[in-house]
This record gives structure tokens, sequence and C-alpha cells, in this order.
């Protein structure tokens, strides 16, 4: 057991209060965040204990998200027990098939996988946005601004920020002033948080980390699943599923360029995000995600409403300066 997946210190008399009593408890999972989970074993009871210390992680978005999700008859995980103040949840156990893990033991199960998760995506957005803050340009432009402020000081780069501003201020209105509706983006939805479960509803599919959610395009979630910045989703399949929720979804007619805009703004998100988790967290496994992300945001770039955004890397970050995988960087 790693060090920082020792279970809380308040863990067993939390559990203890919510009827767990003599449960054991061992390591799950930790993620790019704060938050670790820990697997309950009571006897045949299974549950999933959630660690989002405070004054890191507040596990109340979560709780609501979850709540808002299952009323609407999507799988997410029930709440069995909660102490805001530790910062502990107690959750349900949706067991250990992952999307990810699935679909790669599994070749041939990823084309239906996919289907259904874009199918659960149709469903959400035919229902009004939950009372969430909403994905604004403020926030698109914080997110975007986490490659200039990580990524390009981490390999030395001087770089034009107020062009890249800019930039951005040009490309992201084909996303505001859409036809589309707004609806509950979960930010978040990959193959390693959605979860194979035995239950009719929510076309089989558990959902995890949607803590994040935000009030925007429907175009976003899309991304996350078809852009995904941890496994490779084929062109091929990415352009099939497209086509999928177009026949579904029937989105408007310029749903197309807000995906690439999206797409654009979510790997330069992540771009910097992973090499803060490096720089900052001294989580280095992350870098090697970057050449990825680096060809789908380059595959973004070169759609036309990316122009302005596509012209300032050209100017600032040299082909060279891309690509970099983790040998490609000095020692932390």
């Amino acid at each position: 057991m790693v060090t920082d997946m020792i279970p809380p210190a308040a863990a067993p008399a939390f559990l203890a209060k919510a009827g767990w009593e003599h449960a054991a408890i061992v390591p799950l999972a930790g993620d790019a965040s704060f938050r670790r989970y820990f697997r309950v074993i009571d006897g045949a009871r299974r549950a999933v204990l959630m660690d989002a210390p405070p004054p890191h992680e507040d596990p109340r978005p979560f709780i609501a998200i979850a709540r808002h999700l299952t009323e609407k008859g999507f799988a997410a995980p029930r709440i069995l027990a909660q102490d805001l103040d530790e910062g502990l949840v107690l959750i349900e156990d949706f067991g250990d098939l992952r999307v990810k893990e699935h679909v790669e033991d599994a070749p041939d199960a990823e084309r239906d996988v996919y289907g259904r998760a874009v199918d659960l995506l149709a469903a959400l957005h035919r229902l009004p946005a939950a009372d969430v803050p909403p994905y604004d340009r403020e926030v698109y432009q914080r997110e975007a601004g986490l490659l200039t402020e990580w990524y390009c000081p981490a390999i030395g780069l001087p770089v034009d920020e107020a062009g890249y501003v800019a930039a951005w201020d040009a490309a992201l209105p084909v996303v505001e002033q859409s036809a589309s509706p707004i609806v509950t983006v979960l930010r978040d939805y990959h193959a390693e948080n959605i979860m194979l479960i035995d239950r009719a509803e929510s076309h089989g599919l558990g959902l995890l980390d949607f803590q994040d959610a935000l009030a925007g395009h429907p175009a976003y979630d899309l991304v996350s699943l078809l852009q995904d910045a941890r496994r490779d989703v084929s062109p091929a399949l990415e352009a099939a599923m497209l086509a999928h929720y177009r026949a579904i979804a029937n989105p408007p007619a310029d749903f197309d360029a807000a995906y690439a805009v999206l797409g654009a703004q979510r790997n330069a998100k992540i771009i910097g995000i992973f090499t803060r988790l490096w720089k900052r967290d001294g989580k280095p496994r992350y870098l090697s995600f970057l050449p990825r992300m680096w060809d789908l945001l380059e595959r973004d770039l070169a759609h036309p409403a990316l122009a302005p955004v596509a012209v300032w890397f050209a100017a600032n970050i040299p082909a060279d300066k891309r690509h970099y995988a983790l040998e490609d960087y000095a020692p932390a």
C-alpha cells in the first residue's frame, strides 16, 4: 500500500456510525485531484468511501449532482452516508468493470459500448440543465489559459499571452451563440469514469466523477468521450459516434464547429493541467499523455472555426515544442 492511500483517520468512526463498523477498508484509486477512493468490504456488502478532504475538496457538488442524475433516471452512485466536515462520503459500489479496461480486453465491444455512452448523453441533453453554474467565457478562458500558465513556462517558451486570450475571444462565440440547448455538462465523461453495470436503466452505464458539472454546450461531453486524454479513440470511431449523435439528437448546423472549438479548448486545458500535475503536484506520469493531447489539439485546430487560435499556435509554439513525452523533460 502506498502511503498516500492510507485511509483517513476519521474513517473508522464514520463507517461505524453508518453501520459498517466491522468493514475492511482497502485502497481503490486516487485521481488528479486530492480525492481518494477506498473499497469498504463487510461480508457480502460492498461500498466505496470517498475521501474529499477539506479545504482542498468539497463533496457537496458531487452529492447534489449524484442525486439530480438519479432523480432523472441515470445511474449515479447512491449516497449511503456523509460527513461533510471530514469530507467523507460513503457511496454505492459500481464494481470494477470500467469502460476503459472492458473495451481494451474486448475490442469487438468498443463500438457498442461507445454507442451506448453516446445514447446516454443524448438522453441527458433532452433534459433541462441541472442547477449548476454556467460554462461561460470566463471559465473557458481560465481553463484554456492553463496551457500558457503551465506548459509554456515548463519548456522555457515565452509566448504572447494577451494574443492567446484574444484568439480565444475570436473563436468562442461559435459556442456561445450556438443554437444548441444549454445542458448539464458532466465535464469528465470518458472511459475511466464510466462503469459497466448490470442494470436496464442508464444504458447499463454507471457515472462517476461529475462533481464539477456546469451548464453549457452539449458538444463538450462528446469531446471528453471521443477525444479521450487517457486512451486512443480512433478517428474512425470518433466520426461514427458523432454521426450516431447527430442521428439521434439532431443538433443544429453549428454543432460541428462548436465541437471543434470545445475540443481545442479542452485539449489545451488538459495539456496545462497535466503539466501542472507534474510541476506542482509531483505526478510525472501524466506527462506520458501529452503527445496524444497535442495530436488531438492539432486535429481540432485544423477546423476553420479555430483559425484565430491556430494562427496564434503557429506563431508562438513551434512544432518542435509540441508532442513532448516524459523523457523530453528535465527532472522536476
